[in-house]
């Protein structure tokens, strides 16, 4: 699907350039854009390598093992549905510590884990369980400690202080994560989202 919106974007340009009389200025941007990516791009390796370094110091020391014990009680709230002692609980539990501490390599496998297991307990198979949304409004959310890629983009376009946003995206995950779990919580307390009304309706189709 992505493949045709940046085709649809491509052709637009070219199209409305060629209209315009302006055709070798789309070109040359294009050219100037992917020039500027692969600045952007080699600049950010050595912010990159040295917080992935970082983050594999905490992964070894067990951090991520300490946040999750910090995690799970709240987990174990937000997924009543969710035995406290099913793997699917540690599995997202694992996955959301490593997104908070930036470990997105390592919280990839995790969530696909924790997807896993929640579908073991779903007893409509193929149809995504109240805890399947809830976990994925969670993960898109983003919440996240410190935004490196973020601060790396910043720094490479000279910003003066590109930490100091540090505090206003942590508070804007905090809120997205808090809207996510409450819009979930809405959602499958209302009629039209209970399994049963969900797996008629795709029967139906």
């Amino acid at each position: 699907m992505l493949n045709y919106i940046w085709l649809f974007f491509i052709l637009s340009a070219l199209i409305i350039g060629a209209f315009t009389g302006r055709t070798e200025a789309v070109i040359q941007s294009a050219f100037d854009s992917a020039s500027s990516a692969v600045s952007l791009a080699i600049g950010l390796i050595g912010i990159m390598a040295f917080w992935l370094g970082i983050m594999k110091i905490a992964e070894e020391s067990m951090l991520i093992n300490i946040v999750s014990k910090l995690v799970k009680p709240i987990a174990v709230k937000i997924f009543p549905e969710v035995p406290s002692d099913h793997p699917a609980i540690g599995a997202m539990v694992m996955n959301m510590a490593a997104n908070i501490l930036g470990l997105g390599n390592a919280a990839t496998p995790l969530g696909i884990k924790a997807m896993e297991e929640l579908e073991k307990l779903n007893k409509n198979k193929g149809i995504a369980t109240n805890a399947m949304c809830t976990f994925l409004a969670i993960n898109t959310a983003g919440l996240q400690l410190v935004p490196i890629m973020i601060i790396g983009v910043l720094k490479e376009n000279n910003y003066t202080n590109p930490t100091k946003i540090i505090g206003m995206t942590l508070f804007a995950g905090i809120v997205a994560l808090i809207i996510a779990i409450i819009i979930c919580k809405i959602l499958e307390k209302l009629p039209a989202f209970k399994p049963n009304n969900i797996e008629s309706e795709v029967g139906n189709v």
